[in-house]
């Protein structure tokens, strides 16, 4: 009877599971695309002649240029700031680790907007700026609008406001590493920055990477509110050329355009950034330790002397 049992239970059909509502999500979302679709071809308004014309325009090229470069800097001084401010709210020095709280507390409380706005207004403040002895003579003194441009105001409001942001991006993977690591490092004669250099902060990589491209992608797009600044990058330039010829929307979907273009490039390039660093540390970590063992052992002198 169980034989009999087993091979009528084998000779069932075997009916796959339906899945209705996937069909009614693809049928929703086909009726959506298509929808976009021909929205986008059909309405004369978006202006896809204007957007041709102006998509590898000098202007825009120009503006394209200077929002890369602005990327770049604010980005360099936000991990560099970063890093410093990282260590310096993880040191048992009081004092630096209260100014690395101020500081990140500061930053992340007010709008990057207004922080922009403050340095492009800086010479209503200050209408010099001097070198000079604290409370005494000063050396050289210059007017503020000759020193702070636009566009190291540009700099300054965006990468002062990043490094708050990668401060805590940097403290997180510092506090992911396991502490016996570092103390192991230590008992071997390490010092704490080399500590830091060559056991630390490879291993926190991996929890760094991943959101410091989010603040890239990030960064590139902040760079927009520049503009209120007057100066030419992407987003200010297309509104230079549509004050003049009134085309706004086909100038918009332009700079949209190059947007999407420079965010998916970053995407990518986060891709295999974490895959780097995703492979295991061990190996390093372990090579390093040895290292460290070989130079801090005595050296015994050979048998028969």
């Amino acid at each position: 009877m169980t034989a009999i049992s087993a091979t009528q239970h084998q000779a069932e059909p075997v009916v796959k599971l339906r899945h209705p509502g996937r069909w009614v999500t693809y049928a929703v979302a086909a009726v959506l695309a298509a929808m976009l679709v021909n929205t986008l071809l059909t309405n004369p308004n978006f202006g896809w002649d204007v957007v041709g014309h102006y998509v590898l325009s000098g202007e825009i090229l120009s503006g394209l240029g200077k929002t890369v470069e602005l990327t770049v800097i604010a980005m360099v001084i936000g991990v560099v700031l970063g890093v410093m401010l990282a260590v310096m709210r993880l040191s048992s020095n009081p004092a630096m680790s209260g100014f690395a709280s101020a500081y990140v507390w500061f930053f992340r409380g007010t709008p990057v907007f207004v922080q922009l706005l403050f340095w492009g207004y800086a010479s209503a403040l200050y209408p010099r700026l001097g070198l000079g002895v604290p409370f005494g003579p000063v050396f050289a003194a210059a007017e503020t609008n000759s020193l702070i441009t636009p566009f190291i105001a540009a700099i300054l409001g965006l990468g002062l406001n990043e490094g708050a942001y990668m401060a805590e991006v940097v403290r997180a993977g510092i506090l992911s590493v396991d502490r016996g690591q570092t103390e192991a490092a230590q008992a071997l004669g390490m010092s704490r920055l080399r500590t830091l250099r060559r056991i630390v902060l490879p291993q926190a990589m991996r929890v760094i990477i991943p959101p410091t491209g989010n603040q890239a992608i990030t960064m590139l797009k902040t760079t927009s509110l520049v503009s209120v600044l007057a100066f030419p990058e992407l987003l200010y330039s297309a509104q230079l050329i549509y004050s003049t010829n009134f085309k706004t929307i086909p100038l918009l979907l332009t700079a949209s355009l190059w947007y999407l273009l420079m965010t998916s490039v970053l995407n990518v390039g986060q891709h295999f950034l974490e895959r780097r660093f995703s492979r295991s540390d061990g190996t390093r970590f372990r090579r390093t330790l040895a290292e460290s063992r070989l130079r801090a052992a005595p050296r015994q002198a050979p048998e028969g002397r």
